[in-house]
């Protein structure tokens, strides 16, 4: 992984432990909720994130985009697929995310082999 990525993590980290220390169960249920949608279950973890990076990407959410993206990376993902998933993205969500995709390519390239 990159600097980028290091970066990205860290601070993902870094914030999520204070935002979990508040003991907020609404919070604590909304991450919980966020973790169990994303395990497999009729749809493989792998379809799961590719269609979650399409919705990230559609909603401009470039922290969403990156999390997925180091997810697709690590459910094995090819560029390939990659490529075809920004597709899909601006298709749907039009030229407005033409700058993330950009962005979703730069942080693809920064995670390398994972």
């Amino acid at each position: 992984m990159g600097q980028i990525s290091n970066e990205f993590n860290d601070y993902r980290a870094r914030m999520n432990e204070k935002l979990l220390a508040s003991d907020n169960k609404v919070i604590k249920r909304i991450f919980n909720l966020d973790t169990n949608a994303y395990m497999a279950g009729a749809l493989d973890v792998k379809t799961k994130e590719m269609l979650g990076l399409v919705a990230s990407m559609v909603l401009r959410c470039d922290d969403c985009i990156r999390y997925h993206l180091e997810n697709c990376r690590k459910s094995g993902v090819t560029q390939q697929e990659i490529f075809e998933v920004f597709a899909i993205a601006n298709l749907v969500g039009g030229t407005i995310v033409i700058p993330h995709t950009r962005r979703a390519l730069e942080y693809w390239e920064d995670l390398g082999e994972i």
